[in-house]
């Protein structure tokens, strides 16, 4: 499935962003969906991941409590609604998908969108 993100921006520390993952194709297999995340000079990191039906979802720590996943199979989107950003959120947040294992399990996810900058200033 090819999946592109969208939804990024330039905004101020507290403030909140939506991220949506469009996929261009119905696949035959079901997939999970996961949201990443680069800094510069970091590595890639698995911030929330949601199962195709739904149901129990995955954060990392420093998304607990301030981003929430979700999905919409029937027009194949995701979104990530990111509230009370901090400049530590700062990167380039990717879409992906998984079709086999569990959420988290990161080498899993193959297929991959382009990224949507995500700038928040203190």
């Amino acid at each position: 499935v090819q999946l592109q993100a969208s939804g990024g921006g330039l905004v101020r520390a507290g403030s909140s962003l939506r991220l949506s993952c469009v996929a261009s194709e119905r696949t035959p297999t079901n997939w999970h969906m996961g949201w990443f995340r680069q800094a510069p000079g970091k590595e890639r990191e698995l911030v929330a991941a949601i199962p195709y039906r739904g149901g129990r979802t995955f954060y990392a720590d420093s998304a607990k409590g301030r981003f929430t996943i979700s999905r919409d199979n029937a027009k194949n989107m995701g979104y990530l609604q990111m509230n009370n950003l901090r400049p530590e959120d700062t990167a380039v947040y990717y879409c992906a998908a998984s079709y086999y294992g569990s959420i988290y399990y990161t080498p899993s996810y193959t297929d991959w969108g382009q990224g949507t900058q995500v700038t928040v200033s203190s």
